[in-house]
């Protein structure tokens, strides 16, 4: 189970989404290759509504599509995709799940897994804002930020629903604001980084 924090040092990516997310997520799965050494970790922000995401995005990358489970080990080159009603925290290199701390108007679960990771992931952080309504993960960039990770926004123009990326612009602690194509060359480009530097 646990292991030693060599093992647990490889980057994150968290990309938050909602409304019009499939079309960012899909775009930017599609341009990742299965082996850089990250984890992909998609945080879409539904309150009710069952999540098919991991049914649906292995058809756009070859790496293996898992919904989270209690205790679940983070590993790099998978996509890990959050359960619905559920806030999602990490903990020991594993993934822990919770009841959704805001049930009423819109969740912050995506605020809230971010954080986690800046408290508990020795691995180089990038934190991903795209498609969605209302601001959900803006509020936890500053933390990324002081934590050494890089924070990225999807143009607003490329996204079916703008606001999020917007609210993340508007935090004023984002790096790059790019289109799912140029986000998967970002990353690319960081985990090459990451290698070359350990």
């Amino acid at each position: 189970m646990a292991t030693t924090n060599d093992t647990r040092n490889f980057p994150v990516v968290c990309v938050g989404g909602s409304a019009g997310g499939l079309d960012a997520y899909t775009r930017l799965l599609r341009n990742l290759p299965a082996d850089m050494g990250v984890a992909i970790v998609i945080v879409n922000h539904l309150r009710t509504v069952a999540t098919m995401l991991h049914e649906i995005l292995p058809n756009f990358t070859s790496m293996p599509v898992e919904l989270i489970t209690e205790r679940l080990d983070i590993q790099p080159n998978h996509v890990f995709i959050i359960p619905e009603k559920r806030d999602l925290h990490v903990l020991d290199g594993e993934f822990r799940l919770k009841p959704i701390s805001k049930p009423h108007g819109w969740p912050d679960v995506i605020t809230v897994f971010m954080r986690s990771l800046t408290e508990h992931w020795d691995g180089r952080l990038i934190a991903v804002i795209v498609s969605g309504f209302d601001g959900d993960g803006a509020a936890a960039l500053s933390g990324i930020k002081d934590a050494g990770g890089v924070t990225i926004a999807q143009k607003p123009e490329t996204a079916k629903q703008p606001d999020m990326p917007e609210s993340a612009i508007e935090s004023g602690y984002i790096d790059f604001i790019l289109s799912p194509e140029d986000i998967a060359k970002k990353i690319i480009q960081i985990a090459k980084e990451e290698k070359q530097g350990h």
